[in-house]
């Protein structure tokens, strides 16, 4: 991490490497990493056909939460799909050529993309530059018995305030957009398919 700032960029890539791009301006303050316990993240996954990869060992899943405008997809946009899993549930992109995970987001207006970690080009980079896990998320819902808490690990108040305080920064100051997920009116760059779990 450089010192002037403490920011860097942060590479990405799929597991096939047709789809690339960056994370900008990113260190571990600038953004919330959590792990997801929640069913329909473990579906999304699953119905990629990456669940040995991605989730751990009692079903989560790693994410680190940022501004839209961090994000930056430099190639293969032609291999981005989408998908939701209700007909108001989250978008969740993926490299449709490999089935790798990209983000989370929840519509244009809503300054929130979650960044799924399995698409960091080099892994060893996630706590240097994302910063440690700082929350972990619907455990109600874990699969096994969960790991021992990271230490910087907090409570879910305290994650939901911290994140509610970003979001809000992040509207205030217009880093929604441009997001590589939508459009300028709004709509989403790929029309997502529904896939009910099964």
């Amino acid at each position: 991490m450089n010192d002037a700032g403490r920011t860097s960029s942060v590479e990405l890539a799929c597991r096939c490497g047709q789809v690339r791009g960056r994370a900008n301006r990113i260190d571990p303050r600038e953004g919330l990493r959590l792990i997801c316990y929640c069913r329909d993240c473990q579906a999304f996954a699953n119905h990629l056909g990456r669940g040995a990869d991605i989730l751990d060992e009692a079903g989560g899943t790693d994410i680190y939460q940022l501004a839209p405008t961090k994000l930056e997809i430099t190639q293969g946009m032609d291999q981005v799909e989408c998908l939701r899993l209700s007909d108001k549930g989250l978008y969740r992109w993926y490299a449709a050529c490999c089935n790798t995970p990209i983000a989370n987001t929840v519509s244009a207006s809503v300054p929130f993309a979650g960044l799924v970690t399995v698409f960091v080009a080099d892994p060893s980079q996630l706590d240097d530059r994302l910063g440690p896990i700082r929350a972990r998320v619907q455990v109600k819902s874990a699969t096994g018995p969960l790991p021992e808490a990271p230490p910087h690990c907090q409570g879910t108040l305290r994650y939901m305030l911290r994140l509610g305080r970003k979001m809000l920064s992040w509207k205030f100051t217009g880093a929604g957009t441009p997001s590589p997920f939508f459009g300028s009116d709004g709509s989403p760059v790929h029309k997502a398919r529904i896939v009910k779990p099964g």
